[in-house]
């Protein structure tokens, strides 16, 4: 047990960090910062404090460099709804899962939306975060669970029910690098369909344009959200829900950006639009999935 000079009050850490105590609980509450409870009250040991504000100051000061207020990865409709319903003033760039994992490495954003096949024990996202970015402060929230699978035209004409099913129709896939074009060549070999073996479309780069590549009749089926299905007034085949992660620059999550958007999320109009939106969970909204130690 350390001695009692080497353990801080939240005054104290407040004043260290040059930050407002609210600050320093909000760090608590994320799961950011090191710190001990004995008898009821928050105390931080001065070593792992130390240890914690050296983690990151990594790279001649990288955690404190500014970056620019862009949104990056996987395109999300309810997020790309709540960035303008909220007011955050971010940018949004969705190219793909794997371009916004680089993107957020290389400093072009301080958040980054991601839904990439998970194949261990830590869950999707988790082991190409550790891979792409370790030593950095960053930290990867839970967004929303949702329901992927196949959009097909309304009423679903061909009577498709699965992935076998699509042999011999134009199909739309998505672009390289996309998470939802990584999880649907997973589920294809998983069930022996070779995705390469397809009459496709040029790819899609968003999940509104697979949507529409079927409604207008270029393709007779495509990987999507059930969402956009919906929206076109199209069918929908469900073959898996995946979990939809944020992973954001660890000093930005207090920024007001970020702070305005998770504010958004836990007012009633954030609650009806997700409940309006066909297959969307978002119960575990804001849960830490990964924390870089």
């Amino acid at each position: 047990m350390p001695d009692a000079h080497d353990l801080l009050t939240t005054a104290e850490v407040a004043d260290l960090l040059r930050i407002k105590e609210r600050k320093v609980y909000d760090l608590v509450a994320g799961g950011l910062i090191p710190y001990v409870r004995v008898t009821g009250k928050l105390l931080f040991p001065r070593a792992l404090l130390d240890a914690w504000i050296a983690r990151n100051s990594v790279r001649g000061g990288e955690a404190c460099a500014p970056r620019p207020n862009v949104l990056v990865g996987s395109h999300d409709p309810l997020l790309d709804w709540a960035l303008r319903e909220a007011g955050t003033g971010l940018a949004a760039f969705c190219d793909g899962s794997l371009d916004g994992l680089h993107r957020l490495a290389q400093g072009e954003a301080v958040a980054a939306g991601l839904h990439l096949p998970g194949e261990g024990e830590d869950g999707p996202n988790v082991e190409q975060v550790q891979a792409a970015l370790a030593g950095r402060p960053i930290v990867l929230l839970e967004w929303a669970r949702r329901s992927q699978g196949l959009i097909v035209p309304a009423g679903n004409p061909k009577g498709i029910g699965g992935l076998a099913d699509l042999e011999g129709l134009r199909f739309v896939p998505r672009q390289p690098g996309a998470g939802a074009r990584l999880l649907f060549e997973r589920l294809c070999r998983d069930r022996g369909v070779d995705p390469e073996a397809l009459p496709q479309e040029p790819p899609a780069r968003s999940e509104a344009e697979v949507a529409l590549a079927v409604a207008e009749g270029r393709a007779e089926a495509g990987f999507g959200l059930a969402a956009p299905a919906r929206q076109f007034r199209l069918g929908f085949v469900p073959l898996a829900e995946e979990r939809f992660d944020l992973l954001v620059w660890r000093p930005a999550y207090f920024e007001p950006p970020l702070q305005r958007l998770f504010a958004f999320c836990r007012t009633a109009p954030f609650l009806e639009r997700a409940r309006s939106l066909a297959g969307y969970d978002v119960g575990g909204l804001g849960t830490v999935r990964f924390n870089a130690p």
